[in-house]
């Protein structure tokens, strides 16, 4: 979406915009696909999952399309700003990445296979980027919302790690952290299912064409 030539540099919580304590637009009630409402409350038994991969638009069709998730909705997260405007998450200011919120039930859909998806889904290894697309709000990270979540995160990474050094790939630079302290903004109206509306909209997702084992790091262990 942007193509941003500087080095990019995570700022300090001292050197972040200091953001709004209300958001200066609102979201749209319902998934333009999926039908079901973009904030919570969710119904029970549902679960949420939080993933950067790049530019959001792309990476939310990713998931939207994926048997068992419920909704979908793409923000900003992982950051410093609070309410951010998508303008202030591209000036590098906010500390914050372009991420998606995946509410799934996990009776259909697992963790693990959400995380296959997302590791299939762009490249882990480039740190501030996603191809032509530089910036901090482009790194790659998964926010976690349970000890579960935490614990197949990171054996979904070591697993992964494994079959892409064998393949000549460099290390994976992703952020697993717990989502607890570090708030979901949801982005504006225009950007929720943007390819939905836009169908041949810019996209922006590419994988290594590694295949993501599920599970050999936990059966390993």
């Amino acid at each position: 979406m942007f193509l941003n030539h500087r080095t990019p540099e995570l700022p300090t919580p001292e050197q972040a915009l200091r953001g709004r304590p209300v958001p200066e637009f609102s979201v749209p009630s319902r998934h333009t696909v999926l039908g079901n409402p973009l904030v919570g409350p969710y119904p029970e038994g549902l679960e949420v999952a939080d993933f950067a991969l790049g530019c959001f638009w792309g990476a939310e069709r990713k998931f939207w399309q994926t048997e068992g998730v419920w909704t979908t909705l793409v923000g900003y997260q992982g950051g410093y700003t609070e309410n951010p405007t998508y303008e202030e998450a591209c000036s590098g200011l906010t500390g914050h990445t372009e991420a998606v919120r995946v509410v799934f039930d996990p009776a259909v859909v697992t963790y693990e296979e959400l995380m296959k998806l997302f590791w299939e889904s762009h490249n882990p290894t480039q740190g501030f980027r996603q191809g032509n697309d530089v910036g901090t709000q482009y790194r790659s990270a998964v926010y976690t919302h349970s000890p579960a979540q935490a614990a197949a995160a990171d054996a979904s990474r070591e697993a992964y790690q494994k079959v892409l050094t064998a393949s000549g790939h460099k290390e994976i630079t992703t952020e697993i952290l717990p989502a607890e302290g570090r708030p979901f903004w949801p982005a504006e109206a225009y950007h929720q299912q943007y390819l939905d509306r836009n169908v041949n909209g810019y996209c922006g997702t590419g994988g290594t064409g590694v295949s993501c084992p599920i599970g050999v790091a936990a059966a390993e262990g």
